[in-house]
């Protein structure tokens, strides 16, 4: 399902049609620590991350490019422990610290299936995919190259609350280049942390999304407020399947 488009005088405008309410599972305090001391070695440690998102306009300072990290770790790690407690066997969440030019093959693995995690806030109902790293038939371009997993055989989204962007931004530290981890503990850890997994689709539904040109442009707003920084393919959540339909696929041929 398309999301609405409305053409304005000030830009195009796209609001969300097909949601899917959050449904909130608390998360262990081992894990949150675990994935905050990753997330930190990432971004203010030995690690990389780049500047921009594929087709992005901006550069991101290091408070941005931990709230991202530290999102999508723990979304990886809580996706773990959902499929454990269901009797999937997968492979663990990769926790190595990467240098420039180097990332982990894909998320998680089941079956030789190769899964790519997709995180995002509690509010949000999209799955969103950077044009420019895919091709028209479902390819993931930066990692042709390099031998590692270049088609994905399932995409789920694992949304987070609270958001820890707004949290930085309410802080002021979403712009830093340098926070102490002290004060990044405290604020973590001030907050109760909670996930639902909002839905899965597998690469067929991907590639349809893309020849039906599911595409939020660059500069175009979702739902009034958020300007897109860089141009993206869409799936609703609304529009996604359940991931209790993945479980019984998975835990019956396990």
């Amino acid at each position: 399902m398309k999301l609405t488009h409305e053409k304005k005088t000030y830009g195009d405008y796209y609001f969300v049609n097909n949601p899917r309410p959050f449904n909130g599972n608390a998360i262990n305090k081992s894990d949150i620590e675990k994935v905050l001391n990753f997330a930190y070695s990432m971004c203010f440690g030995e690690g990389h991350h780049r500047l921009t998102r594929s087709g992005g306009q901006y550069s991101r300072k290091n408070g941005e490019k931990f709230c991202n990290t530290f999102q999508g770790k723990l979304a990886e790690v809580v996706l773990y422990n959902h499929f454990k407690v269901n009797s999937i066997e997968c492979n663990e969440p990769d926790f190595g610290v990467y240098s420039e030019g180097i990332w982990d093959d894909s998320d998680l693995e089941i079956q030789n299936k190769k899964i790519n995690i997709k995180s995002a806030s509690s509010q949000s109902n999209l799955l969103l995919l950077e044009t420019k790293d895919w091709t028209q038939d479902g390819i993931y371009i930066p990692n042709l190259t390099n031998r590692l997993t270049h088609r994905y055989d399932y995409f789920i989204l694992v949304r987070i609350n609270p958001d820890a962007k707004k949290i930085f931004r309410n802080q002021r530290l979403m712009f830093s280049n340098e926070i102490s981890k002290t004060v990044i503990e405290e604020l973590i850890f001030s907050s109760t942390w909670t996930y639902d997994i909002a839905g899965y689709c597998n690469n067929e539904d991907f590639k349809k999304a893309i020849s039906n040109k599911n595409i939020l442009p660059q500069n175009s707003f979702l739902n009034k407020y958020t300007k897109m920084d860089a141009e993206n393919y869409y799936i609703q959540c609304g529009s996604m399947n359940n991931i209790e339909e993945f479980i019984k696929i998975y835990c019956h041929s396990s």
